[in-house]
């Protein structure tokens, strides 16, 4: 007898619930489609061929989890279920209890409400945060290695780059390790393969062990010429690297296999911009350049606006330091003049002249360029008179230097947390650095900075590690590390900066007096200039006992003061005065503070003059020492 079609429907049907339970008790998927290699025992790693669609990663798991899954939610729903008929009544009475005190439940809702969602959302962004480091190496380096790769290994696109790429968060690390499944068919080539993971991954000096045997083929990639741990300048042979390299060539570290770091100011770059946040070492990088310079004669002026970057550099002969922003406004505006200058002199020497000839190498550094143009600007908003431009003459003056540094012998080395265009006055200003040095970095800030170099090899934490780029050419590097002692000791021994010479006269156009001498070195500079050896001396408070001394601040009789307070304003700089009027009239110091700094501090001013028993002193060098001590004076030394 033929079927009928409700026979054939309820055949069809029987026949799908068979295989539905089949499929559940599997632990396949419902649909009965097999998406990836997964087994009831095995998790799977790889998508078949010719599966359409995206692939969940559920179907990656192994049959007995997706069963134990299936039976732990089948048991409670029939719980909840068996529950909920056993309580019907209760339901219904409780439901009526509830209506009667509906307000109440309303209330309790809307705070147990405010406080789910409260939990919620700090939940969320905890989990956010916790999971930002795994989900930004998914998206900037597995997601494209897999697009890159999948192809050559024979795999399908859909499948899950998490199943086959085993790369850790902190892969640039020297002890990371890589590891990569490979298809049991092997039908690849391995020089692609090789190819496609060092450029996805940035990777340098690298090696690949092939283990193609058994059930799970792999590849495992791990660092081999890599920098080495640390780069101290008491390891001899780092010492004996140091002492032999050129004066226009300081070394900024050690790169993979040992190889030396370093730049040409006077053929690669003739300006550094070191670009780390907070721990990246930034000072610490400026202290090994510049203590080289300092070693080959050179000048340094240190612009330092957090007044402590430097402490090792107090004193030594050459260093100008300045920390109060008036008169880092002020030395901008000199070493500007100082470049100009020195054009005039570079073209009466004429073009076959010895660079030398020009004068001593002057290299500045300027820390921490994000704070300081801001406070470049508002100090010029509250001295700028009418009919003054509005733009800084000081930044003007950093340009000029900037555009211009490599013919005058005249290099800057700037700092910043994040050198954004904005921060050094503009996209043109900081194409001048050809040199940047980047550690502890974003992948904004690789690409803001270094765009060239592509794709951006990822951040390291490891302790003095950055990426120098050169060319368009970038090179992971373990910086060079002076302590304080060491920087200091070596900028002392070699070279003096004051037997740099004297700069030819310019014939044609005789330079200002004050300008001549600030190019012919740090001689010429005033007293002033020259910071403080840090003392041995523990600091005495002002009113504290001092041993005795001469007090030849005591005016000589007949004597009358050098001011008045009838004195103009503009005059008193320029006044020499002794020590008790300055603290009585111009400094917030005591007179046996000032005593004391003269004899313990290497910056007091020198005496411009004596009178009598009296020894005389510029006011406006006094004031200048106040404000550039280590410590902040109390108080202003301004007399307006």
């Amino acid at each position: 007898m033929a079927q009928t079609k409700f026979d054939k429907q309820l055949e069809e049907s029987a026949d799908s619930l068979v295989r539905g339970i089949g499929r559940v008790l599997a632990g396949r998927d419902l649909d009965g489609v097999k998406r990836t290699d997964a087994t009831f025992w095995r998790s799977g790693t790889r998508v078949l061929p010719k599966v359409e669609g995206k692939v969940r990663r559920r179907s990656y798991k192994p049959g007995w989890r997706r069963l134990s899954f299936r039976l732990a939610l089948g048991a409670g729903v029939w719980e909840i279920g068996y529950l909920a008929t056993q309580d019907l009544d209760a339901t219904v009475q409780n439901t009526q209890e509830l209506w009667d005190n509906r307000e109440q439940v309303l209330a309790t809702l809307e705070s147990g409400g405010i406080g789910g969602a409260c939990v919620l959302t700090v939940g969320t962004a905890a989990y956010m945060a916790l999971t930002r480091e795994r989900r930004e190496l998914m998206r900037e380096w597995v997601g494209p290695l897999h697009d890159a790769i999948h192809r050559p290994l024979g795999l399908a696109e859909q499948t899950d780059p998490r199943r086959y790429l085993h790369i850790p968060k902190n892969f640039s690390d020297d002890d990371a390790e890589i590891r990569i499944d490979l298809p049991r068919h092997l039908g690849f080539s391995r020089d692609v393969v090789t190819d496609l993971i060092t450029q996805k991954l940035a990777l340098e000096g690298v090696t690949f062990d092939w283990h193609p045997e058994g059930r799970k083929p792999y590849v495992r990639v791990k660092k081999t010429r890599k920098p080495p741990a640390k780069a101290l300048f008491k390891d001899p042979k780092v010492r004996e690297l140091v002492s032999k390299a050129p004066e226009s060539a300081p070394i900024i570290g050690l790169g993979s296999a040992g190889r030396i770091v370093s730049v040409d100011l006077d053929a690669d770059s003739p300006h550094i911009l070191v670009n780390a946040s907070t721990g990246g070492g930034k000072s610490a990088t400026l202290r090994c350049i510049a203590c080289q310079m300092l070693h080959h004669g050179s000048l340094v002026y240190i612009l330092d606006t957090k007044r402590i970057s430097h402490p090792w550099a107090h004193g030594i002969d050459g260093v100008t330091y300045c920390r109060d922003i008036a008169d880092i406004h002020d030395q901008l505006i000199e070493l500007g003049q100082l470049g100009r200058l020195r054009t005039r002199i570079a073209d009466e020497l004429g073009i076959d002249a010895d660079p030398k000839a020009i004068g001593p190498r002057v290299l500045i550094l300027l820390e921490e360029i994000n704070a300081t143009m801001k406070q470049l600007a508002r100090y010029w908003e509250k001295i700028r008179e009418s009919g003054d431009p509005k733009v800084s003459p000081a930044v003007d003056a950093l340009n000029e230097i900037l555009y211009m540094g490599r013919q005058l012998r005249m290099h800057v080395l700037l700092v910043a947390q994040s050198a954004t265009a904005r921060a050094l006055g503009g996209p043109e200003v900081r194409e001048q650095f050809a040199t940047r040095i980047l550690a502890r970095y974003s992948v904004n800030a690789w690409r803001m900075l270094a765009p060239e170099v592509h794709p951006a090899p990822k951040s390291t934490k490891h302790h003095g590690r950055a990426q120098v780029v050169i060319g368009g050419t970038a090179r992971e590097t373990q910086m060079l590390f002076f302590t304080e002692a060491e920087a200091r000791e070596w900028a002392t021994t070699g070279r003096s900066a004051t037997a740099a010479g004297k700069l030819p006269a310019v014939p044609a156009q005789p330079a200002p007096a004050e300008l001549q001498k600030a190019a012919e070195g740090p001689q010429a500079t005033g007293p002033d200039d020259q910071m403080p050896t840090p003392s041995t001396k523990p600091e005495t408070p002002a009113h504290a006992a001092l041993p005795a001394q001469q007090d030849d601040d005591a005016d000589p009789p007949g004597t009358t003061a050098a001011t008045s307070p009838a004195t103009p304003v503009g005059d008193v700089d320029d006044q020499t005065v002794g020590l008790r009027q300055a603290a009585e009239h111009h400094l917030p110091y005591t007179l046996a503070a000032l005593r004391y700094a003269r004899a313990n501090d290497p910056s007091f001013p020198k005496p411009v003059d004596k009178r009598g028993a009296e020894l005389l002193y510029r006011v406006g060098d006094l004031k200048r020492w106040a404000r550039n001590r280590p410590r902040a004076a109390t108080g202003t030394t301004d007399l307006d």
